[in-house]
């Protein structure tokens, strides 16, 4: 018999990509503009940052295939807050954006083998740079 190993951080790899292009659909069909992908700098990464009726949401993308650790916005922890938060004033400074509101969202998607359809569930103004609790997740 055949076994083939795959490594895990390739398996969430994967994963994580393919969230994220169900996330894009989804938020392009709910009238987001992407203005880009996987930000990254010295302080870290944003998985998309998004125009929304004149706001920029910086969004995280979490997936998973199982509920057996929570729902996938359950992972946004604290310490990922605080990251996403720096990583989004650094994004505004870059970019010299001034006189635009920005907010934080975060976009769930949860897909097991056993649906043909993944669930994706966005909640906008999911917690604030200034605030370490969220408020919707």
């Amino acid at each position: 018999m055949f076994k083939h190993k795959i490594k895990e951080t390739s398996y969430k790899k994967d994963v994580g990509t393919r969230g994220e292009q169900l996330a894009i659909k989804f938020l392009k069909g709910n009238g987001y503009k992407i203005l880009q992908r996987n930000y990254r700098c010295k302080l870290g990464e944003i998985d998309i940052v998004c125009y929304d009726h004149g706001t920029i949401a910086f969004v995280e993308v979490k997936t998973r295939h199982s509920d057996a650790y929570g729902p996938p916005e359950r992972s946004v922890t604290e310490a990922k807050k605080r990251q996403i938060a720096k990583v989004a004033l650094h994004y505004v400074a870059e970019k010299k954006i001034e006189g635009i509101d920005f907010r934080f969202d975060v976009v769930s998607v949860f897909h097991t083998p056993m649906k043909k359809y993944p669930v994706i569930t966005l909640f906008k103004n999911a917690f604030t740079k200034n605030d370490s609790i969220p408020s919707r997740i």
